[in-house]
């Protein structure tokens, strides 16, 4: 049995190397068995320390708990080839990890960006997932990018106007600018006092060159090549139980969520109030009673 950790994290039971299109990546397993929780973090380009350490726990109720880091990011391979860094590429490497488990079907648990990528397995490998948790996530880029531009709006039209000439000169990275994403990311993407470890690691150890390329600048400027992503319309063919998970205040909105909800066929939503798009450190014991709940019911 691996030693605890920290706030409820454990180290892994097993350290794996898994070959993927574009290179190696590295796997973590907790517990054993079948029954299998595939761990799909957000970012792009985060190691998945974060998601890993936080949902850890859960290998102690007869499943086999599994994360990786994926390519380009943490201990696995770092590729320097900016064809890799696609959502087709990553559904096709999350196939390869979920293969090489030898558990058949898996429920799979994405968070924010790795929402992104669940989504885009699931209706590229339907073979694949039992269950589907889809937490902090949209399905439709240009919906979320108009609803994140509603809570830049809440700022001021002035502060508004500033973020709007900064990002078109360039210059994202003068103070009064980071001062305004500061504003949006405590309102909508950490409510906390002091980040937990695991979040900290994963954001210092962020590979920016994915992130840039895939996202944007930060969380409330996407230019990369996700900016028109959608699968809003293809939502219908997943027709696995579905858990998605919103916070309150999250900046993929609620709004996102309940579309998402409308066109999943056996989708289900839970709104987590006082929080924002870390729900699973900022209202844990609503979180992960939502997901175990979820979990144990089929």
């Amino acid at each position: 049995m691996a030693e605890p950790l920290a706030n409820g994290a454990r180290e892994p039971d097993a350290v794996e190397r898994v070959a993927v299109e574009g290179g190696e990546v590295a796997v973590y397993c907790f517990g054993a068995g079948d029954n299998v929780l595939l761990l799909v973090n957000g970012g792009p380009g985060l190691p998945c320390d974060y998601l890993r350490d936080s949902h850890s726990q859960l290998a102690d109720e007869g499943r086999r708990v599994v994360a990786w880091d994926q390519l380009g990011t943490g201990r696995s391979d770092r590729p320097d080839d900016p064809a890799l860094w696609t959502i087709e590429r990553y559904a096709r490497e999350m196939e390869q990890v979920r293969a090489s488990l030898g558990a058949g079907k898996v429920d799979v648990l994405g968070q924010s960006w790795g929402g992104f990528l669940a989504i885009e397995h699931a209706l590229a490998f339907p073979g694949g997932v039992a269950r589907l948790v889809l937490s902090n996530t949209a399905a439709d880029v240009p919906h979320l990018l108009a609803e994140q531009a509603r809570l830049r709006a809440a700022l001021g039209s002035e502060t508004v106007t500033m973020m709007l000439r900064r990002e078109a000169q360039g210059t994202t990275d003068h103070p009064e600018y980071q001062a305004a994403v500061a504003i949006l990311n405590w309102r909508h993407v950490h409510r906390l006092d002091a980040l937990p470890a695991a979040l900290r690691r994963s954001m210092q150890g962020a590979n920016h060159e994915i992130y840039g390329h895939m996202w944007g600048a930060n969380e409330f400027q996407c230019d990369g090549n996700l900016k028109d992503w959608s699968r809003l319309e293809e939502l219908h063919r997943i027709s696995v139980p579905a858990l998605i998970v919103a916070g309150e205040h999250d900046e993929l909105t609620p709004a996102c969520a309940q579309r998402m909800q409308r066109e999943l066929p056996l989708g289900r939503l839970a709104i987590i109030r006082n929080a924002s798009h870390s729900s699973c450190f900022e209202e844990p014991e609503s979180y992960f009673g939502l997901l175990r709940a979820f979990l144990a019911e089929y």
